[in-house]
This record gives C-alpha cells, sequence and structure tokens, in this order.
C-alpha cells in the first residue's frame, strides 16, 4: 500500500500545482491558505496585477534584481480571501518559496499562525519577527 501523504506535504502539492498558473517567468510561486479544519481557503500564484499584461507577454519590470511587475503569490491569495470576504485569522499558509518581509507583514497582519514553505530565500526579518509574534515558520521536511 502506498504510503498517504501528511497534510503539510498534500497542501504543499497544492501549492505546488497553483504555482503553474504563475505568469512571471522569473520564478513560479504557488501558496495555499488552510484553516484548523484542513479545508482551503484561498490560493494565489505570483503575477501582474488584475488587468495587466503579464511578464510572459510583455517582459519583466525590473528593480534593484526584481521583477516588480508581480504581485507575490501570498498577497494574491491575501486579496482574494479579501474580495471574498473570507478570514484568514488563525490560519496557515503553504507556500513554495519563503515569503520576502513586505509579504510576511501581510500575512501577519491577515492573521496567519503558521508558515509552511518549500524552498528558501533570504530574509532574516521574517524568522526574527515570526519567533517574537509566536508565529510558526518552518520549511517542509525539513
Amino acid at each position: 500500500m502506498e504510503k498517504r501523504d501528511t497534510w503539510d506535504e498534500y497542501f504543499m502539492k497544492i501549492a505546488e500545482q497553483v504555482a503553474t498558473r504563475a505568469t512571471c517567468d522569473r520564478k513560479h510561486v504557488g501558496a495555499v491558505f488552510v484553516n484548523d479544519f484542513k479545508h482551503i481557503l484561498s490560493t494565489g500564484y505570483n503575477g501582474a496585477m488584475a488587468g495587466l499584461k503579464h511578464c510572459d507577454e510583455v517582459g519583466h519590470m525590473m528593480e534593484d534584481s526584481h521583477c516588480v511587475r508581480v504581485v507575490h503569490a501570498e498577497c494574491n491569495g491575501i486579496c482574494q480571501a479579501a474580495r471574498n470576504g473570507i478570514s484568514l485569522n488563525n490560519s496557515t499558509c503553504y507556500i513554495t518559496l519563503f515569503p520576502c518581509w513586505s509579504c510576511f507583514k501581510l500575512m501577519v497582519n491577515s492573521g496567519v499562525k503558521r508558515v509552511v514553505y518549500g524552498e528558501f530565500y533570504q530574509d532574516s526579518h521574517v524568522m526574527e519577527t515570526a519567533k517574537e509574534l509566536g508565529i510558526s515558520v518552518e520549511k517542509l521536511n525539513g
């Protein structure tokens, strides 16, 4: 009999699938917000602002080695929840890439209490602040 995925593995696989919708070819990132009952509340992937052309159509808007045309996956997930009147309070965010500082601040203010990430990204502020706030930030399988 095949091993059943843990909840963390299951939701990270969904985040990886969500990432396939990303429209910035520099990095495909997906996020899934889940409540305590293991129900998906919202998803997001990185792409241009609604109504604008995407990077894979018109190219990148680069500043300091970052594409600033895109809205990050976790921000799009937060916006999707807000547009649909869904609270993210006490939720977990599964994200394929460690959150940047700006996205982490939005997750904190949205009520996210746990972050599970796949790939590490450099940002020391996140881990220090998460510890201070009692927010769990964990690498999947390590």
